[in-house]
């Protein structure tokens, strides 16, 4: 693959990389763009370089999760010499009820998230969130396919439990918290 060819990939899957970083930073979004950076300049650099066995997206997410390793060791280092880290606030967007609704649900569905183990987490965020395969989320995590399969399995049961315990998930198809004193 030649220059104009991977710039072309990164390109194409930008936005999805982005995602990916977050995931794989926290949801810290100044974290998520250094560390999306610094797979950009490994990729352009050649110090990453794609071999082709396995697609283009798939390789250069399994870069940003070992590029957010490399970043959140260098963060404990720092924490250890007392360096703080800034946060920004996500915005959100549509109307304020919308905006409520969605923000509530993302609260309560970040939190069942993180409930999980980190395995867990990974490899529904990239099936559910990036649309990668389970196998290609074993290669960009680095695991086995039966590995990945287990993990994805279990997790979409505890996450399913978890949502349905704090009311937001409902076999019914409605997703919204009801509230006896005010639903009918």
């Amino acid at each position: 693959m030649d220059g104009a060819d991977v710039r072309t990939e990164l390109e194409k899957h930008h936005r999805e990389s982005y995602g990916w970083s977050l995931a794989c930073c926290h949801r810290n979004p100044s974290d998520a763009e250094n560390v999306l950076q610094t797979a950009y300049l490994k990729v352009l650099d050649g110090k990453a370089r794609f071999d082709g066995k396995s697609t283009f997206k798939t390789w250069f997410f399994a870069v940003i999760r070992r590029t957010a390793i490399d970043h959140r060791r260098r963060e404990v280092l720092g924490r250890l010499r007392l360096v703080k880290h800034e946060q920004s606030q996500v915005r959100s967007t549509g109307s304020f009820e919308e905006a409520v609704f969605r923000s509530e649900v993302q609260s309560l569905f970040r939190e069942a998230l993180d409930q999980l183990p980190r395995r867990q987490q990974e490899v529904l965020q990239l099936v559910f969130y990036h649309d990668v395969s389970v196998a290609e989320a074993a290669r960009i995590m680095g695991v086995g396919l039966g590995s990945a399969r287990t993990h994805y399995e279990r997790g979409k049961k505890q996450l399913r439990s978890a949502m349905t315990k704090l009311g937001v998930y409902d076999e019914t198809g409605i997703g919204r918290r009801r509230d006896p004193a005010t639903i009918p």
